[in-house]
């Protein structure tokens, strides 16, 4: 598994209530078309999400969070050959969040794709998306 570490100037607050939001994907996972949440876990937060990419990739994810921590993580269900396992955490650093990200593909995945999945994309993505949407 591959992991990135960044320092993000939002809250982990925010980082963690815009990374768990479902319904803010597509904005910022290069090459997603559709995030679908199929099964609720409570309070807010997907248990399970349909992915459908641009490439016609389609797999779910399973999600399990510590709350507390601000930790996420998921592992593939259906379509597991192309689907990625990782985890996400926000933690307080200075005056914002230093997040950690990893990410492990299946191996179902084109090289255009593993580029889609680069470590350093995603993060950045996510980032910018949070400091330029979000306060």
């Amino acid at each position: 598994m591959r992991t990135a570490m960044t320092f993000i100037s939002r809250s982990p607050e925010v980082c963690w209530r815009v990374f768990t939001d479902a319904a803010t994907l597509t904005a910022w996972v290069p090459g997603l078309r559709r995030a679908n949440v199929i099964a609720n876990a409570g309070l807010g937060l997907a248990k399970e999400i349909l992915f459908e990419f641009a490439a016609s990739r389609t797999y779910t994810l399973a999600y399990t969070y510590d709350v507390e921590t601000r930790e996420v993580r998921w592992e593939p269900q259906l379509g597991k050959r192309d689907a990625v396992r990782g985890y996400a955490k926000f933690e307080p650093f200075d005056d914002g969040t230093r997040m950690t990200y990893a990410l492990e593909e299946g191996d179902g995945r084109t090289d255009a794709e593993r580029v889609m999945g680069d470590l350093d994309v995603l993060v950045d993505a996510f980032s910018r998306f949070v400091c330029d949407r979000h306060r």
